[in-house]
């Protein structure tokens, strides 16, 4: 009998642990967010993300699944900001640097990159490139920012509805799906 031992080195037991704790954070948010979206915290409570150096919120409505960057298929003659094709389940979304689309740099992707979909009942085959998803965020306990031009670009698109800004003073920008979809330069992707 030919016994077969197989001897595990360290990093790959910490790759491995990594990949175990990265999956159940992913679950447990997943969690959450079905949970709060059959509430009435959705109001309250929001998805962050992080673009860049820019914190968001996105609305739990609009937000759809949120996966790993994969490979994402460029398509020629579109604006710089429109990143490609990418196959989530079956169906093929456009992908957006939201970053970019703001004249911005382009998002840095990295292992903590993700892509947030947009939510089906939007009926908009779309996500947007992030840096990194923070979890959700109570809203209620953040405080307005009356005058969110001192802390945002110029020209804030409609699409960012709110500013908010945290107790650690940090600011956050409310991101509105729905609102992004209405913009005509969002719509038109082509060269």
């Amino acid at each position: 009998m030919n016994q077969v031992t197989s001897l595990d080195s360290p990093k790959e037991d910490k790759r491995g642990d990594r990949r175990e704790r990265l999956r159940d954070f992913q679950s447990q948010l997943l969690e959450r967010m079905q949970i709060a979206r059959s509430s009435d915290a959705v109001s309250t409570n929001q998805l962050g993300v992080m673009v860049g150096k820019t914190r968001y919120l996105l609305n739990l409505r609009e937000a759809g699944e949120i996966v790993a960057v994969g490979q994402i298929s460029p398509v020629p003659l579109t604006r710089d900001w429109y990143l490609g094709l990418l196959n989530l389940r079956g169906n093929l979304i456009g992908i957006v640097d939201i970053q970019r689309f703001q004249g911005q740099d382009k998002v840095e992707v990295d292992v903590e990159s993700r892509i947030i979909a947009f939510s089906s009942g939007l009926s908009f085959n779309a996500g947007l490139l992030v840096s990194k998803v923070l979890g959700l965020r109570n809203v209620g306990e953040m405080s307005a920012i009356e005058n969110p031009h001192d802390h945002s670009p110029s020209d804030q698109p409609f699409w960012l509805k709110k500013s908010y800004e945290d107790s650690n003073n940090q600011v956050w920008f409310e991101l509105s799906f729905a609102n992004l979809i209405q913009d005509s330069n969002f719509l038109h992707i082509g060269l």
